[in-house]
């Protein structure tokens, strides 16, 4: 890998780390609004519907969740390996890199999705982590449930819940 693709990945990564810590700052301040009465930042259909996905999205989220559901059983018994926890953050890392590279949704909807991609990136933090890293895969699992629950996606393969 020459010096301009690492710095491209560093540049790439730290903006995602920057953006989850603005967001995460955002959402904590949206949450304290919440308990004073104000409102606070959710999940929401789009009048009732779902919100259109484009292929990117799709690409990206059908590859998390095949990769999760390869896993499901073993994660579900308790018996993965940390290894393959770490090996399941990276997937899920690069996918979302991809979404945000590539993901031309309208706004409202990117607004919705950046909510799950929040989700995804805490819980493949987790997952990195030895002593959580089962709770982690259960964060990601319930971002892919939010995503099919808000997001219609006609080619998505949902896996069994945690």
């Amino acid at each position: 890998m020459n010096i301009k693709s690492r710095f491209s990945k560093f540049a790439i990564i730290t903006g995602m780390t920057l953006s989850l810590t603005a967001f995460t700052t955002v959402a904590a301040a949206a949450n304290n609004e919440h308990e004073h009465g104000h409102g606070e930042m959710e999940l929401q259909l789009n009048d009732g519907s779902k919100w259109a996905v484009d292929a990117p999205l799709s690409r990206a989220m059908n590859n998390i969740g095949s990769a999760m559901h390869k896993d499901l059983d073993a994660i579900h018994s308790g018996k993965l390996a940390n290894e393959k926890y770490s090996v399941l953050a990276k997937k899920i890392n690069n996918e979302v890199n991809y979404m945000v590279e590539n993901c031309n949704l309208e706004p409202e909807a990117d607004a919705q999705l950046h909510l799950i991609i929040a989700e995804l990136m805490e819980g493949a933090t987790v997952m990195e982590s030895k002593a959580n890293a089962r709770d982690g895969a259960v964060q990601v699992m319930g971002a892919i449930e939010s995503y099919t629950t808000y997001f219609d996606d006609p080619n998505f393969k949902p896996a069994k819940h945690l």
